[in-house]
């Protein structure tokens, strides 16, 4: 008889929340019951699962009594306070913030690179950047095949990496300039910065704020989760990372330097055309190649413009395009949970 797991989203009415609710409809994942958790200005409101009414509470360490499987997505504060208490009770939670994604006894997955990972678990696995999985996953397959020593990504983001109200920002600000009125900018480039510009037909190189070095905390994560996914502390990464008027899907031009000589783009295709989890869109000739708004509501990670660089042989340029709320958020987290039960690891 198949095992029925009891199954709790925190931060349920969230952009992420919405998404990784629609995903367990659709999963495969054996659900007996269903939580959804919130704050208490959200507790009360009605969300539907399968048809079926399901009322939100409030997130309380209580909560997670009897539950198997929290997939959190409330912020690192919440998930800082509640995960602990998750496991406490039993359940293996499975976060979308940054909270844990860099502790090192915290296994940081995309089940496409590294689900082995999985197995070594302490009630805590982390979801990585919506920006770094699909990254990644497009490299992963090339880096088994022909190694990997130096990654450059330049990204182009979509606002609803920010959250809902950076969508309807956007859409208030474009609607504001087509009628010539003034634009008012309060969430972007980071709602904690000191500084707010406008979104609407701009594009704005700061995502989350800046370091000591000049780097922002979100190019950060990209070089920092790319090396821990990899398993590869040598691995060389550098991130640009831009905001465009766009509400949903990232892309990312990708630069990268494989180990082995002799390698053409063709055979760098070729190890992207059956890789999992991967769709390659290439044809120059027909105008081919993945745009990010063929890539919403998709659980693939697209790519295309696959080139060899001009000046170096072992070096090789390509586009990478995913729904920065499925692959870079909500499917993840349900993929994990999936290979969880897969892998008899719950």
């Amino acid at each position: 008889m198949t095992k029925l797991y009891n199954v709790a989203v925190v931060g349920a009415t969230g952009a992420v929340g919405e998404q990784i609710i629609l995903q367990l409809e659709q999963s495969d994942l054996p659900i007996a019951t269903i939580k959804f958790l919130s704050s208490p200005r959200s507790a009360g409101s009605t969300l539907s699962f399968k048809g079926k009414p399901v009322i939100v509470e409030e997130a309380t360490p209580e909560s997670f009594t009897a539950i198997d499987i929290a997939i959190f997505s409330a912020g690192g504060s919440i998930s800082a306070e509640l995960a602990p208490e998750a496991v406490k009770r039993g359940a293996i939670v499975i976060d979308n913030t940054s909270h844990y994604r860099m502790a090192e006894d915290v296994p940081l997955v995309v089940p496409e690179v590294n689900e082995d990972a999985l197995r070594q678990h302490h009630g805590i696995i982390a979801n990585p950047n919506c920006s770094t999985i699909q990254m990644v996953a497009a490299l992963e397959p090339i880096r088994q095949q022909y190694g990997l020593k130096r990654v450059i990504v330049s990204t182009y983001q979509a606002v609803s990496g920010a959250g809902n109200l950076a969508i309807d920002e956007l859409y208030t600000q474009t609607q504001a300039v087509l009628n010539n009125e003034p634009v008012e900018a309060t969430i972007l480039p980071s709602a904690g910065d000191k500084k707010h510009y406008q979104i609407a037909f701009n594009a704005i190189p700061q995502i989350d704020v800046f370091g000591e070095d000049d780097y922002t905390y979100e190019e950060h994560k990209m070089i920092n989760e790319t090396k821990k996914i990899m398993g590869d502390a040598s691995l060389k990464v550098a991130a640009t990372c831009v905001r465009l008027p766009i509400s949903r899907g990232h892309s990312e031009s990708v630069y990268f330097e494989i180990d082995e000589a002799g390698v053409s783009a063709a055979d760098i295709k070729a190890s992207l055309k059956d890789a999992p989890g991967i769709v390659l869109q290439d044809d120059p000739a027909t105008q081919t190649y993945p745009q990010a708004l063929d890539c919403v509501d998709k659980r693939e990670t697209f790519v295309g413009r696959v080139r060899r660089d001009l000046d170096e042989p072992k070096g090789f340029h390509m586009w990478v395009v995913s729904d920065n709320l499925l692959k870079g958020a909500a499917w993840n987290s349900v993929q994990i949970a999936e290979r969880l039960v897969a892998l008899n690891i719950i």
